[in-house]
């Protein structure tokens, strides 16, 4: 089946999630700024993360005594991927915003969160990102993760280039769940019937 009917399906089930449409590009590549090596960013605030496009770093977690280095480091924007319960002590989002800077939240607990309704999420808030941004969860395992299917889901990559994007955003251990599901994905395009579909397993 051709990569086209393979990515209408995926649009398909993103319009059962989210009750609208999307508008995917089947042999669209990855936008340039997004396909260089990963780099690391000098900046001494931003030491640990890693850079996987012009003004956008990405990793793990911050706290609030890291929020005034980061504002001087011209960060702009924060996009935190973690439930509030992981960090009962710290208020994120009161304290990036106090800090004068964009907050928006995509909570992603773990590989039951890797959804198509959430990578159309994470990718509109990338879309939408104001100035310098920062990605992070805990480790940057599941930016990885989102940014791996988004890669394949919304821009067309196949599966092994869709992991190797993960990987430069912080890929690691969800490798598995995001290989698990982009087979599934592509089995639910090429299933005849609701009996084949059945077959193609659980997730995403």
């Amino acid at each position: 089946m051709s990569r086209r009917v393979f990515l209408s399906a995926v649009c398909l089930a993103a319009v059962v999630a989210l009750g609208g449409g999307c508008a995917l590009k089947p042999s669209a590549p990855l936008p340039a700024a997004e396909t260089g090596a990963m780099t690391q960013v000098p900046a001494s605030a931003l030491e640990g993360f890693v850079q996987p496009a012009e003004g956008l770093h990405a990793g793990g977690r911050i706290h609030a005594t890291d929020l005034p280095a980061l504002s001087a480091a011209n960060v702009r924007h924060v996009i935190d991927l973690t439930p509030d319960e992981e960090t009962p002590d710290f208020d994120e989002a009161a304290a990036v915003r106090a800090a004068g800077l964009r907050y928006d939240n995509l909570p992603i607990s773990g590989p039951d969160d890797l959804t198509v309704a959430n990578v159309i999420a994470f990718d509109r808030l990338l879309e939408g990102r104001e100035g310098t941004t920062l990605v992070h969860c805990a480790s940057g395992n599941r930016v990885g993760a989102l940014a791996a299917l988004r890669a394949a889901w919304l821009h067309g990559a196949d599966d092994q280039s869709a992991v190797e994007e993960g990987r430069r955003w912080g890929l690691r251990g969800l490798e598995g769940e995001v290989r698990k599901r982009l087979d599934r994905q592509r089995c639910l395009a090429l299933a005849a019937d609701a009996d084949a579909q059945a077959r193609c397993g659980t997730g995403s």
